[in-house]
């Protein structure tokens, strides 16, 4: 099948890879564009998991405040580079992100950082509640198993769904990210405030 300019004009509306990526994905896809986005996302993410080690110094700490000032959020995400940080699509990704800690309410930034203490204690509630149904042992640990994958979407920013797209966790639209910036990023911390609570704070490991 031939690639017309305009279908590469179309996929890179949609991803906003370059020309020959575009060009390549659509030629391995026999110009399927859906095939195509699928197949630039892998290698974004691919990508990204090679940056994944490198020193993020550079970053923006954000506020976003919520509900008639009844919710604040102030969160840092840290990049590679000075410019990429002080770019306005870094900036949205940043405010985005606040926009979900403020909507979520995640206690950890990663399943990384959850203290043995919470794990030891989330492990015991949920074989207790399956011993009380009189199943066996070799079937309450895969219970429990499920159960903590469970809490970890409940309670990690990284595994929960993205609240503007609950198709997607949050961990893959950081790796997203950093295969569109071309930068390493990390959620370095969060603080959210409720009116009237207790604030939940939570720096990554």
């Amino acid at each position: 099948m031939e690639i017309t300019a305009q279908m590469i004009k179309e996929l890179r509306e949609k991803t906003g890879a370059g020309i020959m990526d575009c060009k390549g994905a659509l030629k391995d896809t026999g110009g399927d564009v859906d095939k195509a986005i699928t197949e630039l996302r892998k290698k974004g993410l691919a990508a990204a998991e090679k940056k994944a080690g490198r020193a993020t110094s550079e970053g923006l700490i954000h506020a976003y405040i919520h509900a008639g000032g009844r919710i604040g959020v102030l969160i840092e995400v840290n990049c590679e580079t000075d410019f990429v940080s002080r770019t306005p699509e870094f900036e949205e990704f940043v405010h985005n992100l606040a926009m979900h800690v403020a909507a979520a309410e995640p206690r950890y930034v990663s399943k990384d950082d959850v203290t043995e203490e919470d794990l030891e204690r989330e492990r015991e509630i949920f074989a207790e509640q399956a011993r009380a149904t009189g199943k066996p042992e070799n079937v309450i640990e895969k219970i429990v198993d499920g159960k903590m994958s469970k809490f970890y979407s409940q309670v990690c920013m990284l595994e929960q769904p993205f609240i503007k797209d609950p198709d997607k966790t949050v961990g893959t639209l950081v790796k997203e990210a950093i295969a569109s910036f071309g930068e390493n990023m990390r959620v370095e911390r969060f603080v959210r405030f409720k009116l009237g609570e207790d604030s939940v704070q939570e720096k990554s490991c």
